[in-house]
């Protein structure tokens, strides 16, 4: 996956690209990513690139120019090798990153160049001009789009082949199929009282599918039980759903910054 990024905030970017998986999927040459500065595509001398708003208002908005300047000048070698290159932008107008919207990512042999805004947003005129896709990461507001893109690149790279180590990793992920994942335990068996499930050490794998399977469908349940509604189970979870049921919820967590 071919990937630029053009940002007035490189020292943000580079770090996390720099380290774990994201670092390895670049030295396998399963990822190649350039970061550009935007101050570079700018004229004067003072690399300006943000001004006040029309209108007035507070803060400051990223002008339209040196965007179009930059992706202008990267587009250019592919242009010229005959490839598309899919341009987003982090948006909160935008459609919303999901799992399937990464797979796609992944699997798509297009090259991407993600622009990421900062400061009060982007002169309109940059969405008029290059008509990108605009992705939004969830219902908040953050300080610029570098925190997005890096969400963006490291959710569809973990989704191509050869990047994680056991295939299966990907597979039994949250959110890789409308599920939580199961709880996760490991040495030692016990930690300040808390004991691994027995099922976990009986070395039955068929119990230790059915215990994953059940404790994802609770967590689930429990937790998102919106990813539940009109999805068609199977007959065995169906019947795992309704032994969870029966037993009860456990307990609903206290959402952060709420207290119980």
């Amino acid at each position: 996956m071919r990937c630029d990024v053009i940002t007035l905030f490189p020292e943000m970017v580079t770090p996390v690209l720099e380290s774990s998986m994201l670092k390895r999927a670049q030295e396998k040459g399963l990822l190649q990513v350039n970061v550009h500065n935007l101050r570079d595509y700018t004229v004067d001398k003072h690399k300006v690139a943000d001004d006040l708003p029309y209108g007035g208002g507070a803060g400051m908005v990223m002008k339209a120019e040196p965007i179009l300047r930059a992706v202008e000048q990267i587009r250019r070698p592919y242009d010229q090798r005959g490839e598309s290159l899919r341009v987003l932008l982090p948006s909160p107008q935008g459609r919303p990153f999901t799992q399937s919207y990464a797979q796609r990512l992944a699997a798509d042999a297009r090259p991407m160049l993600i622009v990421c805004g900062h400061y009060e947003g982007i002169d309109e005129r940059v969405r008029i001009a290059l008509k990108p896709e605009e992705i939004s990461v969830g219902d908040y507001v953050l300080t610029g789009g570098e925190l997005p893109a890096l969400v963006i690149i490291d959710a569809a790279t973990r989704l191509i082949p050869g990047v994680l180590g056991a295939p299966e990793s990907v597979v039994e992920e949250s959110f890789s199929e409308p599920l939580l994942e199961y709880p996760h335990y490991t040495r030692p068996g016990e930690v300040r009282g808390l004991t691994v499930p027995e099922v976990l050490l009986s070395g039955h794998h068929e119990e230790i599918r059915l215990w994953r399977r059940k404790e994802a469908l609770r967590m689930t349940y429990e937790r998102r039980p919106d990813l539940l509604k009109d999805r068609r189970l199977t007959v065995e979870d169906q019947q795992l759903l309704d032994d969870i049921i029966r037993e009860g919820v456990r307990g609903t967590p206290v959402p952060c910054g709420e207290e119980g």
